[in-house]
């Protein structure tokens, strides 16, 4: 999909200062702005800010479109860039280019037909996601089929500098292929990554979790995650509360505190109860800590690069169209 980009030609690495503050608050620092976030305690992590997300009404036959993750701000969610909330019907996501990150598309309701140029072809159905790497160029089209309104979910991850120039690829992973781990009082689906022992099919060049989590009411449960992955959540369903602290409801969106610079086999967790029938989406990753200029349907490193994505498009160098 081809959300519209602003420009980033650079951004200052992220430094945590530790202080004494009512035990539990930390100090970032970018660009010069300092910041209070809240901070759990040791082994434990927190919303470090959340949102609800905002919906603009387009008509036809792009309906409603929100940010989950709005794009003025990824150097917050690194390695991640965007995340949009879309409401469409056919035509809205025709033909067009990617190069230099990965997509990941959640189907929440309807049907959702995809084409490549490379002779791909699929439907995908609610609870389906779709894996892409544009890496050096892709062209694809999104679209719903017939006569449906179909309701997605999709987030841009980004691709450090090494792997930009990779072959694109795609991979679905259909709902029922994604292992489902029973809890108590619900069940934690895993699409990308590894808990509770087992392992998510999804195989993304830059390693991340994806989990979908179903909670009844009055149910909790204790999520463990790596301390150096930074993460969002996205409320589907109902209202939880995290580490006891911040609540959300349907259509929320939440960034995680994160330790910079942890050891990648050091963990903690994220303790969640379900004050009624709720369920969400976890997403999380290392961060790749590189600029980053992302412009239309490009994200690369340098100006120079965007430039150069601009014009091996118009070249014809990305191949023929996905339709």
């Amino acid at each position: 999909m081809q959300p519209t980009m602003i420009t980033f030609k650079s951004y200052s690495s992220l430094r945590r200062m530790i202080c004494i503050y009512f035990a539990n608050l930390c100090m970032l620092k970018e660009a010069n702005n300092w910041r209070c976030l809240a901070m759990g305690t040791e082994g434990e992590r927190v919303i470090r800010d959340h949102w609800k997300v905002k919906y603009n009404k387009n008509g036809y036959p792009h309906v409603q479109q929100g940010w989950v993750l709005p794009p003025d701000k990824m150097t917050e969610y690194d390695p991640f860039i965007l995340m949009a909330d879309d409401w469409f019907k056919r035509g809205t996501f025709s033909d067009h280019p990617h190069r230099g990150f990965q997509t990941i598309t959640y189907v929440i309701d309807g049907r959702l037909e995809h084409t490549d140029n490379n002779r791909g072809h699929s439907v995908l159905y609610a609870g389906d996601v779709q894996y892409m790497n544009a890496g050096s160029g892709a062209r694809h089209a999104e679209e719903a089929v017939d006569d449906d309104l179909i309701h997605t979910l999709q987030l841009w991850l980004n691709l450090p500098k090494a792997l930009k120039g990779t072959e694109s690829s795609y991979q679905n992973v259909l709902v029922e292929d994604a292992p489902k781990v029973e809890i108590d009082g619900g069940y934690l689906q895993i699409y990308s990554g590894e808990a509770e022992g087992v392992k998510g099919p999804m195989d993304s060049l830059v390693p991340i979790n994806m989990f979908e989590l179903y909670l009844k009411e009055g149910e909790s449960y204790s999520l463990k995650l790596p301390q150096n992955h930074n993460g969002h959540i996205y409320m589907l369903q109902g209202e939880m509360t995290f580490a006891d602290k911040v609540t959300m409801g349907k259509t929320e969106a939440g960034l995680l505190s994160y330790q910079k610079g942890a050891d990648d086999d050091a963990f903690d967790h994220l303790h969640i109860k379900a004050n009624e029938r709720s369920r969400m989406l976890i997403y999380t990753g290392k961060p790749i800590n590189e600029s980053v200029v992302a412009r239309g349907p490009f994200v690369m490193n340098t100006e120079d690069e965007i430039h150069e994505a601009f014009n091996d498009f118009r070249m014809g160098r990305f191949g023929p169209s996905s339709q």
